[in-house]
């Protein structure tokens, strides 16, 4: 499993909220994440026929009913640069505080039917499939926030907005489940800004299979595939992003947040100093603590 890097602008990001933290001037490598003590859930669900069809829940202690963070992980879209997996962490923490964790494979788009629209079905049906497992679980999908790390801070808030998609949209589906916020952590939601700034490799060339091809139905193919095109999404959000961040640059996180308060959603953005891409999903980061906050409010 490997990161995806680049060179992008130092330029910081205007009227962030900034919070200063006390951290070693080196940032943390996915080595340092990886390295830690390997944890597991406490149950994998294959919710579809398909391989990439399933799930990993990490249920709390007590009988519930348990809030639920449903959570998407990162990689530039691409399988081969990371899975589920590298959530696990995350995961766990957020299950020692009371919460329910919903961790989702998707196909990327480095694997057949992924891109568009396939990695877009997959992660709204994996999200609709919690409905299979609440009775069971005894989860309350009246309390559901998503978490997304990079480009799964793209597909959270896509996910959050798809009541909004176009008529006619490959991937508008009836009564989609609700989320009451989401935590946009280092994500690139703006495929259009982001597309410029992050590593070619992460975002540009694979752009055309990411937002799909243009057709006489589909002249802007962002119209279903890029969040801010769905605002207002209706929910809290909270964009965090690290300072030193050269995958995401925070500038990113502060002008979504501009673009949906604009719109009219409650959405914030909090930048962490001396944090680069991996400790927005490291506990004990200062980044993560905010991003872990965040949620157990959203979900009280």
């Amino acid at each position: 499993m490997a990161a995806c890097s680049g060179q992008q602008s130092d330029a910081p990001a205007t009227g962030p909220i900034t919070s200063d933290v006390n951290a070693p001037a080196a940032l943390m490598t996915w080595g340092d994440l990886l390295g830690r003590p390997p944890v597991s859930p406490t149950h994998s669900i294959q919710w579809g026929p398909g391989a990439t069809d399933i799930a990993d829940l990490w249920l709390p202690d007590g009988a519930g009913p348990h809030p639920v963070v449903l959570m998407i992980h990162g990689g530039c879209w691409q399988k081969e640069i990371a899975d589920r997996t590298l959530m696990n962490w995350a995961a766990e923490d957020l299950r020692k505080r009371g919460l329910a964790v919903w961790n989702i494979e998707y196909r990327g788009v480095d694997e057949d039917g992924g891109g568009y629209p396939g990695t877009y079905l997959d992660v709204a049906n994996a999200a609709d499939s919690l409905r299979a497992q609440a009775a069971t679980y005894n989860l309350d999908l009246k309390r559901v926030a998503a978490i997304g790390h990079s480009a799964g801070g793209h597909l959270a808030l896509w996910l959050a907005g798809r009541a909004r998609l176009p008529a006619g949209s490959a991937m508008r589906m009836d009564n989609p489940l609700k989320l009451v916020g989401v935590v946009n952590s280092g994500g690139l939601p703006d495929l259009a800004a982001a597309r410029t700034v992050t590593a070619r490799s992460c975002l540009s060339d694979i752009y055309p299979q990411l937002v799909g091809p243009i057709s006489s139905t589909r002249a802007n193919v962002l119209a279903d595939t890029s969040p801010v095109e769905l605002l207002p999404l209706h929910v809290r959000q909270l964009s965090v992003s690290g300072h030193e961040d050269r995958i995401s640059p925070p500038a990113l996180g502060s002008a979504w947040a501009r673009k949906a308060r604009a719109a009219g959603d409650d959405a914030f953005v909090e930048i962490v100093l001396n944090t680069g891409h991996v400790e927005l999903v490291s506990p004990g980061t200062k980044a993560w603590e905010v991003e872990a906050a965040a949620l157990q409010d959203m979900l009280r």
